[in-house]
């Protein structure tokens, strides 16, 4: 599924197509509503679609969190398990900017760490992670519409070395090309013979030219 890019488990109740039979199996739970899994932590009712999320919910309701911070403002409580995490909640209640750009000549100050990384790429730019590229975006979408239009993946048909961008086009090629003798669609119009490889080009054919 991965190299191919076909899905050829598809759900009998939406237009989602999966690449196992578990992914299938799975997905039907959130049309049934079923949830199999029982919380493990005795006392507790939880029950959840996936394994998965049983575990989380365990790790993130019952376990035993270690070297907790916790936040002693007016008596609010809230715990966090990063010291980043409780700085960052700490500036809700004093509103200060205690995140400082380090970078040379930049004195800007943010209320958190995630707005502080955000603003870095302003310094940092968006490098190409492609092995011999030099390009670096300043923004996220520049370095999107780099990779998009530089770095698309080639894929070759193997029976004739034909050369696409696109998993969808491929397929289709080699279904038409490939497999078997192409079906023909030619027009009945009296003194027209023109012909096309798809039904849809057929009729837009007799729209445009004969009934147009």
């Amino acid at each position: 599924c991965k190299h191919t890019g076909l899905r050829p488990f598809a759900c009998a109740s939406c237009d989602k197509s999966f690449c196992t039979r578990y992914q299938l199996t799975r997905h039907h739970l959130t049309h049934s509503g079923e949830k199999p899994y029982r919380c493990s932590v005795e006392g507790c009712p939880q029950t959840f679609a996936s394994n998965g999320n049983m575990k989380n919910h365990v790790a993130r309701v019952h376990m035993q969190k270690e070297n907790q911070y916790v936040c002693e403002i007016d008596g609010c409580g809230k715990e966090f398990r990063k010291r980043n995490h409780l700085k960052t909640h700490t500036c809700e209640h004093t509103n200060i900017l205690t995140f400082e750009c380090n970078f040379q000549g930049c004195k800007k100050k943010f209320t958190g760490i995630k707005p502080l990384q955000k603003h870095g790429k302003v310094h940092d730019g968006y490098p190409c992670a492609e092995s011999g590229c030099s390009f670096k975006g300043n923004t996220w979408s520049e370095y999107q519409k780099h990779r998009k239009q530089q770095h698309r993946p080639v894929l070759h048909c193997d029976s004739c070395k034909k050369v696409y961008r696109e998993t969808w086009f491929l397929e289709m090629h080699q279904h038409r090309v490939h497999l078997g003798e192409r079906r023909v669609f030619s027009c009945t119009k009296q003194g027209c013979q023109k012909s096309y490889t798809t039904e849809f080009s057929l009729k837009s054919h007799v729209l445009s030219i004969h009934e147009g």
